[in-house]
């Protein structure tokens, strides 16, 4: 049995700035109107007969949308990305905690954010295909204990039409 939750009907969505450092067109920040559909592949069980219960997994997508919603998309563990004050060789999201802003430079480019400004992710890149892997990874995370379930995708879309889905089988 398969689940499906379209995006943008279901109101999975959030609006974010990101950069892919060093690329030609998207080495800039800028921003996409993001929408995230799921796929939820597994055996009916339980009172119900549900795989499961579209409320679950609209409430987890909903709450990961907000915490990405009108930030600055950062991933940490990009190798042309160079942090101020920070170990390349010992990044985490905790090394960051005792900054008030994020610091970083790509190429000839330097930036300073307020970090209430940004999410920092442990991601390489903030593309479209490393978001849609995240959202996979958390609504794993959260599903754990759905033995039932095979499968778990994530459509990051970027706009109509254009996104990148992840599937992690289990």
């Amino acid at each position: 049995m398969k689940i499906l939750i379209n995006g943008i009907n279901a109101g999975l969505r959030f609006s974010a700035a990101h950069i892919i450092p060093a690329h030609e067109t998207c080495g800039c920040i800028h921003g996409h109107s993001y929408f995230v559909d799921i796929e939820i592949k597994g055996e009916k069980e339980g009172e119900y007969n549900f795989v499961v219960d579209f409320k679950i997994i609209k409430s987890i997508v909903k709450e990961l949308c907000y915490s990405l919603d009108h930030r600055l998309l950062i991933p940490i563990y990009n190798d042309k990305m160079d942090f101020k004050g920070m170990d390349k060789d010992d990044l985490s999201i905790e090394s960051f905690l005792k900054h008030d802003s994020i610091q970083f430079k790509i190429e000839d480019k330097v930036y300073t954010i307020p970090k209430d400004d940004c999410v920092l992710l442990p991601l390489k890149y903030s593309s479209a295909e490393s978001l849609s892997e995240y959202f996979v990874e958390k609504l794993y995370d959260a599903l754990k204990n759905h033995k039932n379930i095979k499968s778990i995708s994530a459509c990051v879309n970027e706009g109509i039409g254009q996104g990148a889905m992840f599937t992690k089988n289990l």
